[in-house]
C-alpha cells in the first residue's frame, strides 16, 4: 500500500470516527458526557482538516496519486 492509500484510508477511518462521535453525542442523555462526545469529536475533526490537506499535497506533488 503506497503512502498517498495509507493517508486516504486513514482520513476515512477518521471521518468515520467524527461520525460515531457525534451520534453518540446526540444520543447521550448525560450532559457531561455529551460534552466529552463533542469535545472528542472536534478534536477528530481539527485532525480530520489536517489529513485533507496532506492528501492534496500528495496529490499535487504526485498527479499519480489522483482519484
Amino acid at each position: 500500500m503506497t503512502i498517498a492509500a495509507s493517508v486516504k484510508q486513514c482520513l476515512a477511518n477518521m471521518k468515520g470516527i467524527e461520525a460515531q462521535l457525534s451520534s453518540l453525542a446526540i444520543n447521550s442523555n448525560d450532559e457531561d458526557t455529551q460534552g466529552v462526545f463533542h469535545d472528542s469529536m472536534v478534536t477528530i475533526s481539527s485532525i480530520k482538516k489536517d489529513l485533507q490537506t496532506r492528501v492534496l499535497e500528495l496529490e499535487r506533488l504526485e498527479p499519480q496519486y489522483k482519484g
